[in-house]
């Protein structure tokens, strides 16, 4: 039989919240009424607007390769964007159209960074981050966001985190809206962690992708204040097309060769069907807007009922669709917890551990992107279960 070696590089943690999807759908196949609260997925399907242009163009068989850099049309009508949302005025040539925002951070990543490269992301986070870079060889520097700090990162705590790992920074990311914790980074402290990356040559990478989906504070994007930082959206979650694989960069000048040829090479391009669809998902905001407040409603009725139930909120709701809850009156081992839920009473919830390998023990992540009425009826049955 033959051996093979695997590479270190693919010793990542697994993403806990697929898993527990997976076990979700294998019980739903069996006929079990299961609710997922799991994943940030939105209940919603893709904007009218966009199904009728995939329809169109499948009619014409436009499920072609496009420039790696994406469509011109789709690079416009993203800059237009930016400049009706944001008054940023960017050339569409700084427009990259990824394969997903989870492209991006590969692209970014690997334009940015090499080996052994020390970059600092927030804890608890969107776990991916962490596993792309260890997978990449890159040094993850977690940084803890707290009540104290404003449940973001901030220049100090970029500081402190730094003399603690004993090495200089060369990038860091930051989610605003952030996952799992809500919390949205407002323009001034924005501003400072910007021109703190700035002043010292450190790569500022602003993960946007649940612009759209702020309740409270300020929506800023980093490309207001900067043309050196390189930001990553998506059209999965506020344009609600998660399987179209379809996301953007914005990057400086210097990083747009650089990212096209490896773009070229890893992925080729986009999805043409994705990209057409995603231009005509720009008209559709009036319909999106519809599907954000049934989001708030879930949103006000969890920021009530969890904590009725002794699972008190762990950062705020401010943005994104997602309730971070301390676990700790009923459980220290959030995986266990998430398992006996989806076994005994068939909601799927995320473990913390995803999201903070020292803390997520005791902590939980509910998406509330799904329909009102699933939202109300999987926190019936958990409040009966905790009973």
């Amino acid at each position: 039989m033959l051996l093979i070696t695997l590479s270190k590089r693919s010793a990542v943690e697994p993403f806990h919240a697929m898993d527990i999807l997976a076990e979700a759908n294998r019980l739903r196949q069996a006929g079990r009424p299961v609710i997922s609260m799991a994943v940030g997925q939105p209940s919603h399907s893709a904007p009218k607007a966009a199904l009728d242009a995939a329809d169109e163009a499948l009619k014409h068989g436009r499920v072609g390769y496009t420039d790696a850099l994406g469509l011109r049309d789709l690079r416009e009508a993203i800059a237009t964007n930016y400049r009706f949302r944001h008054g940023a005025i960017i050339d569409p040539a700084r427009i990259a159209v990824t394969t997903g925002s989870s492209a991006g951070f590969n692209l970014a990543f690997l334009s940015l960074f090499d080996p052994g490269d020390a970059v600092a992301i927030a804890r608890p986070g969107y776990p991916a981050y962490r596993n792309i870079l260890k997978a990449l060889g890159l040094h993850v520097v977690e940084v803890p966001v707290t009540a104290e700090t404003g449940y973001t990162l901030t220049p100090a705590s970029l500081e402190r985190a730094e003399t603690k790992a004993g090495r200089k920074l060369k990038g860091v990311l930051l989610a605003s809206p952030a996952n799992p914790t809500g919390t949205v980074t407002g323009r001034e402290a924005l501003r400072r962690l910007v021109n703190y990356c700035d002043s010292r040559n450190i790569a500022f990478i602003s993960d946007e992708i649940y612009h759209g989906l702020t309740f409270v504070g300020e929506e800023t994007s980093a490309a207001e204040i900067s043309q050196n930082v390189v930001v990553i959206n998506s059209f999965s979650k506020y344009y609600c097309m998660t399987g179209w694989r379809i996301g953007w960069m914005v990057l400086p000048e210097m990083l747009i060769r650089p990212v096209e040829c490896l773009a070229q090479s890893l992925y080729i391009s986009a999805p043409e069907l994705s990209q057409l669809a995603a231009k005509a998902a720009f008209s559709a905001e009036n319909e999106l807007d519809v599907y954000k407040e049934s989001y708030r409603t879930n949103r006000d009725f969890l920021m009530s009922r969890l904590p009725e139930l002794g699972l008190p909120l762990a950062s705020p709701m401010d943005g994104a669709f997602y309730a971070y809850v301390d676990t700790s009156r009923y459980s220290n081992d959030s995986m266990d917890f998430a398992k006996r839920m989806l076994a005994e009473i068939d909601v799927a919830a995320t473990p913390g551990l995803d999201f903070d390998p020292v803390e997520g023990h005791r902590a939980l992540r509910f998406s509330y992107a799904g329909s009102v009425s699933d939202i109300a009826e999987a926190v019936g049955r958990l409040g009966g279960w905790l009973k």
